[in-house]
């Protein structure tokens, strides 16, 4: 195991935030992580287990503990059944599914994170969700043993599900999808929305907050005239207003701040509280 010191965080989220970790290390197996995480449990270290950085924000000091890169991506099918590595890209996997005639995975295209990490919240978009056509979940669980897991052993819901309370770690993950001749024809028009209504071009973690059963938080933020409102360098995005972006070197502070001041002010003006849906990891 080669762990690495003072490796900048900022430099693995899509957020382009964090300081330095106090051990980095990258897993490209499931051996692997198996092996980390039981070096992990045997030290009593604290880890993260890191896909593509997206819906994450670390603090300025960094994390003390160990992060572990997942790098698992490799991608096997057979007959709509898609057994994926949990570090492979979930906006891959959806734009190949859906070029092959597959559907179930078009909302995925577009959607910046890993198959682990969209297992991990049940990210969904457009109507659909990760947990729809998911079918199996291969975890390392605390000690460093694979567990098999069958959907129907699963417990999950709107953004959130049992690998929430769990130590460990989401390895890889098999979806069963549907022969379609419209996948392809969805998933170009869903990309076509979202590069024309969220903003592709800016630093963010993606929406920064649950929706409410009756309003979507972007509307809600809007109306409250937020858009565009800074912080330090992070800003409410113009173009979507549940996008916080990192516009001038932002800060976890600065992001942080103006979160909890969009939160303030959703509140007051509407009697809606929003929920934050990107995770924030403290230091320590």
């Amino acid at each position: 195991m080669q762990f690495e010191e003072g490796r900048l965080l900022k430099e693995f989220t899509t957020f382009g935030i964090g300081g330095p970790a106090q051990y980095f290390i990258e897993v490209s197996s499931i051996c692997a992580l198996q092996e980390v995480i039981r070096f992990c449990h045997d030290k009593k270290l604290r880890y993260f287990v890191l896909g593509k950085g997206s819906n994450s924000l670390f603090s300025d000091q960094g994390y003390q503990g160990v992060i572990i890169l997942n790098k698992i991506r490799f991608l096997e099918e057979k007959e709509g059944e898609f057994h994926v590595g949990a570090g492979y890209s979930f906006s891959l996997l959806g734009s190949q599914t859906a070029r092959k005639g597959w559907e179930g995975l078009e909302f995925a295209s577009g959607i910046p994170g890993s198959v682990g990490g969209a297992v991990f919240m049940n990210a969904g978009a457009s109507g659909s969700e990760a947990f729809k056509t998911l079918t199996e979940v291969t975890f390392v669980n605390e000690t460093g043993e694979v567990e098999i897991l069958a959907k129907s052993a699963l417990i999950w819901g709107y953004r959130h599900t049992c690998f929430h309370e769990r130590k460990g770690a989401i390895a890889a993950a098999r979806f069963q999808l549907k022969s379609s001749l419209e996948a392809r024809k969805k998933q170009l028009s869903l990309i076509d929305y979202r590069t024309k209504t969220q903003p592709y071009s800016d630093l963010s973690a993606g929406c920064v907050f649950r929706n409410t059963p009756s309003v979507s938080a972007g509307k809600l933020i809007q109306e409250c005239g937020l858009k565009g409102y800074s912080i330090g360098g992070a800003q409410v995005s113009s173009m979507h207003a549940n996008f916080i972006v990192n516009k001038q070197s932002a800060t976890a502070a600065d992001v942080l701040n103006l979160a909890h001041y969009v939160q303030k002010t959703v509140h007051q003006k509407t009697g809606h509280f929003l929920e934050m849906e990107i995770r924030v990891i403290p230091y320590n």
